[in-house]
């Protein structure tokens, strides 16, 4: 059977809301990650057949197929076409499933995955806050109305929902918000995203010259401490959930090129693994993150794989809840759970983080020798995409 293989995997360093980042518009942002895949690879960027881009507040800077604005914000030649693909949190992940499959398929040889959000630029709920605002009305229709009386679909609400039937609680969110700071800590100290951060000029929202480069990642608190931690405000009274045992807002881009095998022995790549299993499931859409649960379980069969065959597990940590919660289901080891810590410390750019994840995945499989990789994230609407590669 045809097999995909990722051979090159880079993201950019996070940038805080109003950071480091703040200045780039979220085309060129996602351009300087393109350009660098295609350096890193040597290969000829005519040979790109598509880049399928991940994002989700598609408007303002981020409208008009921000995917194509990309590429022509690149140094790829323009007859390299974009796409951009919105599911939710998971659009880069799904990006990368997309060009996995293209590549399997044989109609395509080479495509790019990617993602790209800038929150600063581009606020979450932008695209819905503006229509309704503008009478244009809200994504809720008549028909799901019927069908969810008197629900307003929030992550916020989920990540309290899946808080309370796991029995998690908020010193417990706010131990592991702790040890994903001081994991990102310490992957920093030691180098560890080193051969993964695309290195860019520092731009803030207003400034004219670039003084600094944009290199690590400005989320992480080397001195974060519990009882900071825990003396954050509740988002909701009598809840467990504040910003600190969430994930932050961020802005950032990333990517992986993936090809089949035809493409490997033309332009002579070294695969850094091999796309072993990918699948997306729904699930209950009011309590939304659970659905990373029953994803993973039922990746897992299919791929023929238990959870102790996986080496590494990127679970992105929109809320602390959604990773202790899966590592309490499943049984997973928390040792090999987003070992350089997760979007409480390094940011959560929508759209971004899936291809973020992947980089991060493939550099610590790397790092530790490992030879199997699982990625996996709750998406809007109550989905979940999971990612098993294997390195080589």
């Amino acid at each position: 059977m045809p097999e995909a293989f990722i051979v090159a995997a880079r993201r950019t360093a996070g940038g805080r809301r109003n950071g480091g980042l703040s200045g780039w518009h979220p085309a060129d942002l996602a351009a300087a990650v393109l350009d660098a895949l295609v350096e890193d690879t040597g290969i000829d960027p005519a040979a790109i057949d598509d880049v399928i881009m991940g994002c989700v507040s598609q408007v303002g800077e981020q409208s008009a197929n921000i995917a194509r604005n990309a590429v022509l914000a690149s140094r790829l030649p323009e007859s390299v076409p974009g796409t951009s693909v919105d599911r939710q949190c998971g659009s880069s992940q799904q990006a990368l499933h997309f060009a996995a499959q293209a590549v399997i398929s044989g109609t395509m040889d080479c495509v790019i995955a990617a993602g790209v959000e800038s929150m600063t630029r581009v606020p979450m709920f932008t695209p819905s806050e503006l229509a309704r605002k503008a009478g244009m009305g809200v994504y809720m229709s008549p028909r799901m109305s019927e069908r969810y009386p008197a629900v307003q679909f929030s992550q916020f609400a989920g990540a309290e929902i899946l808080a309370r039937k796991y029995g998690l609680s908020k010193l417990q969110l706010d131990e592991y918000a702790l040890e994903s700071h001081r994991r990102a800590a310490l992957a920093t100290r030691e180098g560890r995203f080193e051969r993964e951060i695309v290195e860019v000029e520092t731009r803030r929202s207003g400034e004219t010259v670039a003084t600094t480069m944009h290199s690590s990642d400005e989320g992480i608190r080397f001195d974060a401490t519990l009882d900071a931690i825990a003396g954050v405000k509740l988002l909701h009274e009598g809840g467990v959930i504040t910003a600190a045992n969430a994930s932050q807002i961020c802005d950032g881009a990333a990517g992986v090129i993936v090809v089949n095998e035809r493409a490997l022995k033309t332009f002579g790549l070294r695969p850094l693994a091999r796309v072993h299993h990918m699948s997306v499931m729904g699930h209950d859409p009011i309590i939304m993150l659970e659905a990373p649960i029953h994803a993973t379980e039922i990746a897992l069969r299919k791929a023929g794989l238990r959870i102790r065959d996986i080496d590494a597990y990127e679970v992105n940590e929109a809320f602390a809840s959604v990773p202790l919660a899966r590592l309490q289901s499943i049984g997973a080891d928390p040792e090999r759970l987003n070992v350089n810590g997760g979007a409480i410390a390094l940011g959560h750019p929508l759209g971004g983080t899936g291809a973020k994840l992947m980089a991060t995945l493939v550099n610590v499989l790397e790092q530790q020798s490992g030879r199997y990789g699982l990625q996996t994230m709750c998406e809007g609407g109550g989905m979940a995409n999971v990612t098993i590669v294997e390195r080589l």
